[in-house]
């Protein structure tokens, strides 16, 4: 297969193509040139029942969707290091901690073992979901809604989070 013709013939396309799925004149460049990099290390060609545009187009809304999938896990990271960090600064005032740890005590469970193995014992989800047999996934969600049972209770108290 000749990958520059393929490339002069169908770079327009498949950017174009790019710009409709992410609006974005970057990202359609950045996954276009990776969309050809791909077609070009595959070992697999296209198969002759579709066209090579389709075939392109399969490969670019893949690295699309694997590049939003990306971002999000970048984002929520971000979240997660934002919502942990309030979470600290709340445990360094020592009546917001008081009123934290009553709550916790009345917290049912497994949230309430999940949410101090993750703050108090700085564990990993990883971790926390291998000490309960489960995911790590799993950890993570459970975490988070003992959080958000915390900060409605604590709302109810009058103490924002």
């Amino acid at each position: 297969m000749d990958f520059e013709k393929l490339y002069n013939a169908f770079y327009m396309q498949v950017y174009s193509y790019l710009m409709t799925l992410s609006g974005n004149p970057h990202t359609a460049e950045e996954i276009t040139q990776e969309v050809f990099f791909k077609a070009m290390k595959t070992k697999h060609p296209y198969r002759s029942s579709s066209g090579e545009l389709t075939w392109l187009c399969a490969i670019a809304k893949n690295t699309y969707i694997d590049e939003c999938r990306k971002q999000a896990r970048f984002q929520n990271a971000d979240r997660e290091l934002t919502d942990d960090r309030n979470m600290e600064k709340l445990l360094e005032d020592e009546g917001a901690t008081l009123q934290i740890h009553r709550i916790l005590h009345k917290l049912e469970e497994p949230y309430k073992e999940v949410f101090q193995l993750r703050v108090f014992g700085e564990l990993s989800f990883r971790k926390i979901g291998q000490i309960f047999d489960k995911t790590e996934a799993w950890a993570r969600v459970t975490y988070h809604r003992a959080r958000l049972k915390i900060k409605e209770r604590m709302e109810e108290h009058g103490t924002e989070i």
